[in-house]
């Protein structure tokens, strides 16, 4: 077990012991913070460090530093007036206005690197670097050595002014040398360094700003070479490419870019100490290039055009090669790393020589007193005591010698016996290398089929699946003929079972394998009784549950398998009502240092919290809010996303509910957590449009809320119904553009037939209310059908002939109504005949819509104070003055309750009088009354009108309640 798993482990120890604890649970108290600004020294062969607790305004006068450090306690410097380290002469505090200064004194010798990082201030001392030998003694030392000078690349003034091309999504970035010069260009965590080994002044003042491949730049001069540092996101692409004199750096894909050429880095097989060489066509120097963010020293080969490279880091003991796309880097893990180049060859090693991996036949001779590994008693057990036995060569030598091995058997051909390979499975799968186990044992059964017929094989690769997390594909290897009487496989079967929810399964296969359960690692052991106590707690039997997690506890286990286990426990606890004591538990698991156990430790101790009262509903929403970005990946993800989801729901937040609802969109799709999170997404939206929750909302954000998640709308007769009733309540506000817009994407897209005819009808409608007849007609023209219900083909009629009439087109709009004698349609004949003014027709019509309206008592209508006005001016302009005076007699105890009494009055004393001007003629005749009138009436018909295309689904089963289940803590199951 490596550190990191050692230090993980013993703080879930802890946590273990805190959860079996009856007493209280409260965490230890921590020491309090020491006041004043913290100050700690640090000192490495190369540089001194002296860090700053928080930000400091510093300034530099020469060889001393002053750090302004503003008020507060004054800091802590006894180490560095003791014992001040390397390159610091003195260090004092002063007092001035407003706060304290830290003045450091550096040697003469020394330079300082200032900095922030991680809430600190930093100062790199170090000693200065030599100054530059001038270019004449360069090319004098040069020509002693026997090497032909190169044209000096520097040109005159020593800038070379940096030029920036953006496009097709690269960043390129142009050096024009005067003559050719050797670089480097290599990747170093979030940075590239590109370095040229000639000491000029290198000018990106012209560097582009707020791009996605480049973020920062800077430009750094050593004695004999220059460099640039530019901050680029990991993963971004770069090319070196050299023209001439010119070397143009290209970040990020786009344009094709010629690779470079691959270094080939080989063990120096000389004699001598250990080494490693590689060619580098066109090596210039090697440099020795500073760091300032890590503080180290590369060594760096530089080379001429064309591009040449290594594609990817190489690690070795001692060293390692950054990937580069031109020239070679080397990060150094030992002081005495050596680099040198004779020609274009480049070595590599050390006085002592570097520590590269063991000769084969030492390999061999490791691997030839350890036997391959052999099958189990059973074919789903796994032999961990001697399956991932590796032996004194250590991993890779073990599995190299087994993968020399099958590699060899393989090449037999298809009659070639499996044993080697098996054994390599068996190694993998021992390891827990799950993936890899999977991939030698297709390619097994690619090239000896009749393997398939193995048990042991069968049982295998299952088992590997199963630590994938593969858990349909094992059970197809599970469930062939020949593993169906074997208790081991039954407990696997009944593993995946609880993985996917298949509860009943699980229950019985771990019924069928109790025989084989002790001859399990305590680990596994763990694992299948854990899964029979969420199948168990899932179908109700608390105390199958409760037993279950007993027999998981039995074994010591390591503190990640024990934690597991008491999260379920806690779960068993609270379902048998005992919350108190289930948050007790959660609230340990929780302080675990694994996400993976704490993320649903914590859902569920907030779940409880909230229940009991304990914390708001905003406060859980936070909780929540946070664990669904501090776990992702699995059942824990979408549980947590369900809990914030029905949360948002319950305080009315349907917009929040809804994104967050489909935020998990179609991830992880093979869990049935996902299923159900996609039922309550529906049900979320079935609850706002179907069932009325979105009444509360006005009618705008209801239509935007709507047209955001429109995707989520069901088929069939749900979803039209839902868009009918949105329609409506646009259609109330006089939205009608928008209703319009719902209603005839229903009729193109989603109907057929006599629904849509009916919700064309609809359509047609509310046109005619907003004066667009054209579009009615052309609504109802495109929804025609042979076969439609007499009532339907009457209020189309209806429609049809409105809107002939509004056009003008008087005839056919009498014709379409010929047989229609409903009273809607009376009233349009008689609107018809008034604007073709035929006002005996028309005023006949009219006092015939009224009916015997004159007997009754009360204000009358706005619809029949218009009808009334329009019989009136009617007879008056046909000149019956009998027919006239019967409605005068008949309504004139309406006139003082009438909204417009003093037209009503003149309308019924008649022209002939004389008392009816022009003007008050065109008031009384306008159709704006009318009209006003109709629409208030088709808002009425909308708002009361049933629902025209069947029932809706009953909401049982249009979301059915999901089973009880054991809950997304059961994430890492596994």
């Amino acid at each position: 077990m490596n550190l990191r798993q050692a230090l993980r482990s013993s703080v879930a120890a802890i946590t273990i012991a805190s959860v079996a604890a009856p007493a209280g649970l409260a965490a230890p108290a921590t020491e309090a913070a020491p006041r004043g600004v913290q100050v700690r020294v640090a000192q490495a062969k190369d540089f001194s460090r002296i860090e700053i607790a928080g930000r400091a305004v510093v300034r530099r006068e020469g060889q001393t530093l002053v750090l302004r450090l503003g008020q507060g306690a004054a800091p802590d410097i006894t180490r560095l007036k003791v014992a001040p380290p390397r390159w610091l002469k003195s260090a004092q505090t002063r007092s001035v206005a407003g706060g304290l200064e830290l003045v450091l004194t550096l040697d003469d010798a020394a330079d300082a690197k200032v900095g922030a990082a991680d809430g600190a201030t930093y100062i790199n001392l170090f000693e200065k670097p030599p100054a530059a030998a001038p270019p004449a003694q360069a090319e004098a030392a040069a020509q002693a050595q026997d090497a032909p000078p190169r044209p000096n690349p520097i040109p005159a003034g020593g800038v070379v002014r940096m030029e920036t091309k953006v496009g097709a999504g690269q960043v390129q970035l142009v050096f024009p040398w005067a003559n050719p010069a050797g670089a480097a260009v290599f990747r170093r965590g979030g940075a590239v360094w590109v370095v040229f080994d000639a000491p000029a002044t290198l000018d990106v003042s012209r560097a582009p700003r707020g791009l996605r491949q480049l973020t920062r730049m800077g430009a750094v001069r050593g004695a004999d070479y220059a460099a640039v540092r530019i901050d680029s996101p990991t993963g971004t692409p770069v090319f070196a490419q050299s023209q001439g004199a010119t070397w143009t750096i290209t970040l990020g894909p786009g344009a094709q870019v010629e690779p470079a050429t691959q270094i080939r880095v080989v063990r120096d097989q000389a004699g001598g100490p250990a080494g490693l060489k590689a060619a580098v066509a066109g090596a210039t120097r090697v440099v020795r290039v500073a760091d300032p963010v890590v503080g180290d020293t590369l060594s760096v080969v530089t080379a001429l055009g064309p591009a040449k490279g290594l594609p990817s880091r190489r690690e070795f003991v001692q060293m390692a090669l950054l990937p580069s796309a031109q020239g070679l880097a080397a990060e150094a893990y030992i002081d005495d790393l050596a680099m040198s180049h004779d020609g274009d060859l480049v070595q590599i090693g050390r006085p002592s020589g570097l520590t590269l991996s063991p000769a084969s036949t030492t390999v061999e001779r490791a691997e030839a007193t350890l036997g391959a590994p052999q099958a189990a008693g059973m074919p789903g057990l796994i032999d961990y005591r001697n399956w991932p036995k590796t032996g004194s060569g250590g991993f890779l030598a073990r599995y190299n010698a087994l993968l020399a091995a099958a590699n060899d058997e393989a090449a037999l051909g298809r009659d070639a016996p499996l044993a080697a390979r098996m054994s390599l499975a068996r190694f993998l799968v021992g390891s827990e290398l799950s993936y890899e186990a999977i991939g030698v044992l297709n390619e097994a059964a690619r090239r000896n089929p009749q393997v398939l017929d193995d048990p042991e094989f069968r049982a295998l690769r299952g088992v590997a699946k199963v630590m994938a997390r593969r858990y349909k594909e094992a059970q197809a290897d599970f469930s062939v003929a020949i593993l169906s009487d074997d208790p081991s496989v039954a407990l696997w079967r009944s593993y995946a079972a609880a993985q996917l929810d298949q509860w009943p399964e699980a229950r019985a296969q771990f019924g069928a394998g109790a025989e084989a359960f002790n001859q399990f690692s305590p680990v596994w052991k763990a694992r299948f009784a854990r899964s029979d106590a969420l199948a168990a707690l899932a179908l109700g039997d608390l105390n199958g549950a409760e037993a279950r997690i007993k027999l998981a506890l039995m074994d010591k286990t390591d503190p990640v398998e024990e934690l597991q286990t008491r999260l379920v426990q806690a779960e068993v606890v609270e379902a048998m009502g005992h919350k108190d004591r289930a948050l007790r538990i959660y609230a340990a698991v929780s302080r675990a240092p694994i996400d993976s156990i704490s993320t649903p430790a914590t859902l569920k101790a907030t779940k409880i919290r909230l229940e009991l009262g304990k914390i708001t509903p905003v406060d859980a929403a936070n909780t929540f809010a946070a664990l669904r970005y501090r776990w992702r990946g699995d059942a824990v993800e979408l549980e947590t996303i369900r809990a914030l989801g029905h949360l948002y729901l319950g305080q009315g937040r349907y917009r929040e509910a809804l994104e967050v609802l489909r935020g998990a969109g179609t991830r992880l799709p093979n869990l049935p957590e996902s299923v159900r999170l996609q039922a309550d997404l529906a049900a979320a939206f079935r609850g706002l449009f179907l069932d009325g929750a979105a009444d509360g909302l006005e009618p705008v954000q209801a239509l935007a809320l709507f047209y955001d998640f429109r995707d989520l709308t069901p088929l069939g007769a749900d979803g039209d119904l839902m868009v009918r009733k949105l329609v409506r309540r646009l259609v109330d506000v006089d939205l009608l553009d928008q209703a319009a817009e719902l209603l005839k994407y229903q009729a193109e897209n989603r109907l057929d037939g006599v629904p849509r005819a009916q919700v064309a009808t609809d359509l047609a409608l509310i046109y005619l209310m907003d004066r667009k007849p054209e579009q009615a007609l052309i609504a109802i023209n495109a929804s025609r059908t042979t076969i439609l219900p007499t009532a339907l083909n009457a209020e189309r009629r209806l429609v049809e002939a409105r809107a002939l009439s509004d056009l003008g087109r008087y005839d056919h709009a009498l014709e379409v109504l010929d047989r229609d004698a409903g009273r809607d349609a009376q009233d349009l004949r008689a609107e018809i005949y008034w604007k073709q003014k035929g006002w005996a027709q028309a005023a006949a019509l009219f006092e015939k819509s009224l009916g015997d309206r004159w007997k009754q008592t009360g204000p009358l209508s706005a619809e029949d104070e218009g009808k009334l006005l329009r019989a009136g001016v009617a007879y008056s302009l046909a000149g019956d003055d009998a027919a006239l005076a019967r409605m005068q007699q008949r309504y004139s105890g309406f006139y003082d309750q009438a909204r417009n009494p003093e037209a009503l009055r003149v309308a019924l004393t008649g022209v002939q009088q004389g008392q009816l001007s022009v003007g008050d003629f065109g008031r009384v005749t306008a159709d704006n009354e009318a009209f006003a009138g109709w629409v208030a009436k088709m808002k009425t018909r909308f708002r009361d009108k049933p629902a025209p295309l069947g029932p809706p689904t009953p909401p049982a089963e249009a979301a059915k309640p999901a089973p009880k289940q054991a809950s997304a803590a059961t994430a890492g199951r596994g």
